[in-house]
């Protein structure tokens, strides 16, 4: 079996619904379908889901949302017209939720109603099964997904049956809709595919794959035709447009593979996601770089010396809010680098004045303005062109702040000023991967 999972763009209107049905008929192992709401039918519309969200505020404010949910209806019995469908289809589903978000059901249930009425009209024009993920998915306190939901779906899915799966949403323990705070859709469709125990997880796009680097830096960026798990877990970290760590785990612990395709382009071979790889023939499937760090220095004689020191020093910066997301080492000295955001309000030199006190110091240094990149491929270590990755950034006058080799058998971080993480970027992809 497949799971087959359809992003916004891909049931935007009754045109890309087509395509969608199309691809599913087009081969039968293609047994189940998870589906988002309608997203964009060009860069001036307006999602669903904000439009839903929108309706949940404006019922919190005390203001009628009647007007634009009349919009949000519209949508969709415009599709189910242009599909041929009966306009009036989802009426009482449409009335119903209308009712429940102006009576204060909350946000997470007015935002997943864009894929519920997506899932309900989708399986009325394919004669698919509807399947609720109130009933199916139970979502933790934590927002991690509770073991027995696998089994519950297993339950439902019989040999030779068609399904349609709304995406984004679960219940908590006490039955209220709950909404997936990342990763969205993307976590239904890994959800199902592992408690089906599918061949493959198919995720629809409308991109034909995962590029080797964002795509709005280096115009000509190849799509990465095999990448490993591990490879998205990292790549990720640094602000690659992929898959939510959240949004494979369910997949990965499985085994199961991969496939981001183009609903557009389905003949597209799009890219491969699989438990492991060898490197030898693509060393390196990706650079990127994510801004907005803030950097801690401090240094102290004999610092680690003193049993537990680093443990102390990162309770305190986490009773201040900040959690470092990598860091450096030297004989006496420790440096973090943090997203300035957690900073939120306050002054960066305060945090160097409060350590400096409190583990009496040497040295403490605290400022902003930097961003991290990354090269990424399991044969890493074993690309003749790594020797020249330092020389391609010194050549376009790019500070580097640090090269941070082996600590990631298939990383390399190289830190630089935010300011010209763009052209260090395209450097990397020029001496890399060009």
């Amino acid at each position: 079996m497949i799971v087959s999972k359809f992003g916004g763009s891909s049931v935007a209107d009754a045109d890309q619904i087509r395509k969608v049905a199309a691809i599913l008929k087009a081969d039968e192992n293609r047994t189940v379908v998870v589906v988002s709401a309608p997203g964009k039918r060009s860069k001036t519309d307006t999602k669903v889901t904000d439009m839903l969200y929108e309706c949940d505020a404006q019922v919190r404010r005390g203001v009628a949302c009647d007007e634009l949910f009349a919009q949000v209806a519209l949508r969709f019995t415009s599709i189910a017209k242009d599909l041929g469908l009966p306009e009036n289809i989802l009426d009482e589903a449409l009335a119903e939720v209308g009712h429940h978000i102006s009576v204060g059901f909350g946000p997470d249930y007015a935002a997943s109603r864009g894929e519920y009425l997506s899932g309900r009209l989708i399986a009325a024009y394919m004669n698919w099964t509807f399947l609720e993920p109130q009933d199916l998915v139970l979502i933790n306190e934590n927002g991690t997904v509770a073991d027995e939901t696998y089994a519950k779906i297993a339950a439902m899915v019989k040999e030779g049956g068609r399904y349609v799966f709304p995406g984004f949403y679960g219940s908590t323990a006490d039955g209220k809709v709950k909404t997936f705070s990342r990763g969205g859709s993307d976590i239904s469709g890994s959800i199902v595919a592992r408690a089906i125990g599918a061949a493959l997880y198919e995720n629809w796009t409308d991109v034909s794959g995962v590029f080797m680097a964002d795509p709005r830096l280096i115009a000509d960026a190849k799509v990465i035709t095999r990448m490993s798990y591990r490879e998205v877990r990292e790549l990720a970290a640094v602000g690659f447009s992929v898959f939510h760590e959240e949004a494979i785990a369910p997949v990965r612990d499985a085994g199961i593979p991969i496939q981001v395709k183009n609903t557009n382009k389905p003949q597209d071979a799009g890219t491969s996601i699989v438990s492991s790889r060898e490197g030898a023939d693509d060393p390196i499937v990706g650079v990127t770089g994510k801004s907005g760090y803030g950097r801690l220095s401090v240094q102290k004689l004999l610092l680690f010396k003193r049993p537990g020191i680093r443990h102390l020093m990162e309770t305190t910066l986490k009773t201040l809010g900040i959690a470092p997301e990598f860091t450096l080492t030297g004989i006496d000295s420790i440096v973090w680098f943090f997203p300035i955001a957690q900073v939120a309000g306050g002054s960066i030199s305060s945090i160097g004045t409060l350590l400096t006190n409190e583990f009496a110091l040497d040295d403490v240094h605290c400022d902003s303005g930097y961003a991290i990149t990354a090269i990424t491929g399991e044969g890493l270590r074993k690309s003749k062109r790594l020797s020249g990755m330092i020389g391609s950034l010194l050549e376009k006058n790019i500070e580097v702040e640090f090269v941070n080799l082996g600590a990631s058998p298939i990383t390399c971080l190289v830190g630089v000023p935010e300011t010209q993480m763009q052209t260090a970027v395209a450097a990397l992809y020029d001496s890399l991967i060009r």
